[in-house]
């Protein structure tokens, strides 16, 4: 679909004052021409010595109609901001919307730092192009076409000065504008870079801090910064010789005009052109070059911005690679899990797979532990379960039923992940909590942070449930916000409990604990634990050990001290010879 086209589509409830603008802009420029055909009548009737009144009344129709111009302009000017912000609030909220619907799949495809870049640099700049394009854009053309017909209605012959001046004029912008694109092309990918070095300093600012590594950030931005404005300049450069052309045309045209116009006066005693209607053709020369100055501006501006489109429109035609099927099964049976024959590979140009060959049931109810060194594939592998990603190949059942056969929102309330990184929203600790179930009495609320052993350190604080999350939860612990994010899955009562690496922040005490009220409060829940302490996942129905993406070994605890080597070793290094964990 054509990017503009596309776009057009977020005018909607902005039809209004758009239509509103271009009627205000047909105003103005109707009356801007007017306007030195009166002075023409008022120079004239000056030079024949007319009446006062007559000169008054003349004069008096002058400041109407300038007054006027400039009312519709002002209207124009109003409506036309009031049409982009809409236009511009519109596509953020239909990005948005875009970006809610994708899959892990999409959100990798573009980056975080391209979709922020997107929503509000891009975002920007097809706002100042609406506005242009709803008001300079129309107002250039017209005003070009009614001055050049009133300039030969009103000099005659004298008007061909414009068949010189015009051409030349405008060669000079399209050549102006052929070399400024590409600079202007450059600085969207840039400013990409520059939002992703941004969006990394601030979330690894402990860790800039903590190698006093400030030096080396503030030169990477610096580079990314200088990139940019070295492309602007050079493209501004290049740009502003507009300025310099335009008077010449300007001058050589009054020049000419003056100069013709005073001789045809003088030799034929103002019969074919009298001193109104060239001054008259001097305004209609600046205007008919004033239109085509901001049409060229117009070009560069709209070219510019139709990168910015692009880059918008790809967000919003993108479809998400994870959809519900057409007639979609709209409840979970149970817990159970089933992974046959599994391939799976990140994008089609990965070198290799990340899963492969993946043959696995877990009954319902069952605790399965998942131990595997970095880069095994560990996160993958339990994000296929709720259909975050899909498989390449072979499926993955919940409750005896392909994953892609689900409603997604049904799969997903039925299973709750809590990731790797845990994400904590601003907010209080009850509004964080009822993320899992916006329904949620206060006493479940207490009961799923009992059990994720948080309502003890949550009671310490002087609010209590109601104590502020800063941004990012800044203002609590990692092994806090670690039992926070476990309450919140708790709470969506999931048939399946996926626990990616998310009691690593917490000590073995604590960890124990957690898996103690699993076991005894939610036991027909399946909970899968992906975990680097080997005392996190001993006591589990299963244990699997993952390598390269593969299932090397599963097994109970005692199964697999005696039959993998990889397990032992592990459990020997962390848990010490006697069977007791290490204090590090």
């Amino acid at each position: 679909m054509n990017p503009v086209k596309k776009i057009l589509g977020s005018v909607r409830d902005a039809k209004k004052a758009t239509f509103l603008t271009l009627a205000f802009i047909l105003g103005e420029v109707f009356l801007e021409v007017l306007i030195p055909f009166i002075t023409a009548e008022l120079v004239n009737d000056i030079q024949d010595g007319e009446p006062l009144s007559r000169i008054v009344k003349i004069g008096c129709a002058m400041i109407v109609a300038a007054i006027l111009s400039l009312s519709f302009g002002a209207a124009a000017g109003y409506s036309s901001s009031i049409a982009s912000a809409k236009v511009s609030r519109n596509i953020r909220h239909d990005i948005f919307e875009k970006v809610q619907s994708f899959s892990f799949g999409n959100i990798d495809k573009f980056s975080t730092a391209s979709l922020v870049t997107r929503m509000t640099t891009d975002i920007m700049s097809v706002q100042n192009a609406y506005m242009m394009s709803i008001r300079i854009a129309v107002r250039a053309p017209v005003m070009l076409i009614f001055a050049v017909i009133m300039a030969f209605i009103m000099g005659g012959a004298l008007a061909t000065t414009f068949v010189v001046v015009i051409p030349v004029l405008v060669f000079g912008l399209i050549m102006i504008a052929r070399f400024a694109m590409p600079a202007f092309r450059a600085v969207f990918k840039k400013y990409d870079k520059l939002n992703e070095s941004i969006e990394e300093n601030v979330r690894g600012m402990r860790v800039v801090k903590g190698f006093a590594r400030e030096p080396y950030e503030i030169s990477k931005f610096s580079t990314a910064s200088e990139e940019i404005k070295k492309d602007f300049t050079k493209a501004e450069r290049i740009v502003a010789l507009n300025d310099p052309l335009m008077k010449l045309c300007i001058y050589f045209n009054m020049i000419f005009i003056m100069f013709v116009g005073a001789k045809i006066i003088i030799t034929n005693q103002g019969s074919t052109i009298d001193v109104g209607q060239m001054s008259a053709m001097i305004t209609y020369g600046v205007q008919i070059l004033m239109s085509l100055m901001m049409i060229s501006m117009i070009y560069v501006m709209l070219t510019m911005s139709y990168e910015a489109i692009k880059r918008i429109a790809e967000v919003l035609e993108e479809e998400p690679s994870i959809t519900d099927p057409a007639d979609p099964v709209m409840e979970v049976k149970d817990g159970s899990v089933d992974f046959t024959d599994v391939f799976f590979k990140y994008s089609e140009t990965a070198n290799r797979p990340a899963l492969s060959d993946v043959d696995l049931h877990i009954d319902s109810g069952m605790t399965v532990g998942i131990l595997g060194g970095t880069g095994s594939s560990k996160s993958t592998f339990v994000q296929l379960i709720p259909r975050l990603y899909d498989v390449n190949g072979g499926s993955v059942k919940v409750g005896g039923v392909d994953v892609r056969e689900y409603d997604i929102k049904t799969l997903r309330d039925a299973v709750s992940v809590v990731l790797q990184k845990n994400v904590i929203f601003s907010g209080t600790i009850a509004e964080n909590l009822r993320w899992g179930n916006e329904n949620a009495t206060d006493e479940e609320l207490i009961e799923a942070c009992k059990l994720a052993q948080a309502h003890d350190f949550i009671m310490s604080f002087e609010e209590g449930y109601e104590t502020k999350i800063e941004q990012g939860g800044t203002n609590v612990s990692g092994g806090q916000k670690q039992r926070l994010c476990i309450a919140r899955a708790l709470l969506k009562k999931p048939k399946i409990l996926i626990l990616d690496d998310s009691t690593s922040a917490v000590d073995t005490r604590t960890d124990a604990l957690i898996r103690k009220g699993f076991k005894e409060y939610i036991p027909d829940t399946t909970k899968i634990i992906i975990a680097q302490r080997v005392s996190s996942v001993m006591d589990a129905d299963m244990i699997i050990i993952m390598e390269g993406g593969k299932i090397q070994a599963k097994g109970t605890h005692e199964q697999l001290l005696k039959t993998c080597d990889v397990y032992r070793e592990t459990y020997e290094q962390q848990m010490g010879k006697g069977g007791v964990e290490d204090e590090q």
